[in-house]
């Protein structure tokens, strides 16, 4: 559907500054492939949980490149944070810069000032930010220690944390991965959002540390209770 999608992409960049148009036929296609492909199936939880007219610094654990499609499934207004390598990715890479995501080098103290611009900029025009607070896939599925970035933007923005567990979508196509599995579930749940008033503190740092043993806590009682029904 690339290419359709960038006829649209042409035809709308002169009156859609914000990208939504773009971005909506990210969504539909993440849908379209999430629900068609036969090889896999979704099952999301919590999607009521999610305001829409809220801004959210929206966060998620990463066990592979498909977390992507998953979240985009949401049809929310947000805007992606990707590492910079990503823009040479086929497809991806082109689709990151068309719909003015946010691209980071991490390994440069200049792009990582520019990011907080750039995220600012975004917030302050009430569209949300979507990370992957690890930074990097999971190579065991479980989930690892948050960096400070995300957690810093919702401090300092006042704005709420909106969080995500994702599973399954490491056995289907993980880290290290070529070929996709089949037959398995990919779940995604929307845990309670976390009201600015609720963090607690002003560290970054901290607050990065207790949403992580929280979301831990979460994803370790989930796939007790259902996730492996």
């Amino acid at each position: 559907m690339f290419p359709f999608s960038f006829v649209l992409w042409l035809i709308s960049l002169p009156f859609d500054k914000e990208r939504r148009v773009i971005h909506t036929m990210i969504n539909l296609n993440s849908f379209l492939i999430v629900h068609l492909i036969p090889l896999w199936k979704i099952k999301i939880e919590g999607k009521e949980k999610i305001d829409k007219k809220r801004t959210y610094i929206i966060i998620s654990n990463h066990q592979s490149i498909l977390d992507i499609l998953a979240v985009n499934t949401l049809f929310l207004r947000l805007k992606w944070v990707s590492k910079i390598e990503n823009l040479k990715v086929p497809v991806l890479g082109w689709y990151l810069r068309m719909a003015d995501y946010i691209v980071i080098d991490r390994s440069n103290p200049v792009s990582r000032n520019l990011f907080y611009d750039k995220a600012n900029e975004f917030l302050k025009r009430g569209i949300s930010i979507m990370m992957f607070p690890e930074g990097t896939r999971s190579l065991d599925r479980k989930i690892h220690t948050f960096k400070r970035g995300a957690f810093k933007l919702a401090i300092d923005n006042n704005v709420a944390i909106l969080p995500i567990l994702i599973d399954g979508t490491g056995e289907i196509l993980p880290k290290k991965g070529r070929q996709l599995g089949d037959g398995q579930i990919i779940y995604l749940k929307v845990l309670d959002p976390i009201l600015p008033s609720d963090f607690g503190t002003t560290d970054h740092d901290k607050l990065a540390l207790d949403v992580f043993e929280m979301m831990k806590g979460q994803y370790e009682k989930s796939r007790k209770n259902h996730i492996r029904k």
